[in-house]
């Protein structure tokens, strides 16, 4: 098993649970975060006005962490590529931002209902 973590943006998360829900893989954990990456900010993503005088003295528009949807899935071995494939296509804009994916392994996995460990847990 491997875990699939995605960072993406806020505006993203609908498009990303319609895709996994299509492909059928309906369990998913989004959680909203904090972060930023090299471009340390990002200008016109979220609807908020930069003060004027922030511009007017040469700074960054961007802000100190950005608002971002961690998205964590857990599947079988078999399953990662299309897993990352997904969060690929339905993220890309080829924008700084687009986010980052991580895949981790799993050791094991528990339903805690039922006590069904492993592949069982997951599906």
């Amino acid at each position: 098993m491997q875990e699939v973590i995605a960072i993406i943006r806020p505006n993203k998360i609908r498009a990303m649970k319609e895709a996994l829900d299509k492909m059928g893989f309906p369990g998913m954990t989004a959680v909203a975060v904090l972060g930023r990456g090299k471009q340390r900010g990002i200008a016109g993503e979220l609807r908020i006005d930069v003060k004027p005088d922030l511009l007017a003295k040469d700074k960054s528009a961007g802000m100190k962490y950005i608002p971002k949807r961690m998205v964590s899935i857990v599947v079988n071995d078999v399953d990662v590529e299309k897993i990352v494939k997904a969060v690929i296509a339905v993220n890309q804009t080829a924008e700084i931002g687009d986010g980052r994916v991580f895949v981790c392994p799993v050791e094991d996995a528990l339903r805690v209902r039922t006590g069904e460990t492993g592949a069982k847990a997951i599906v």
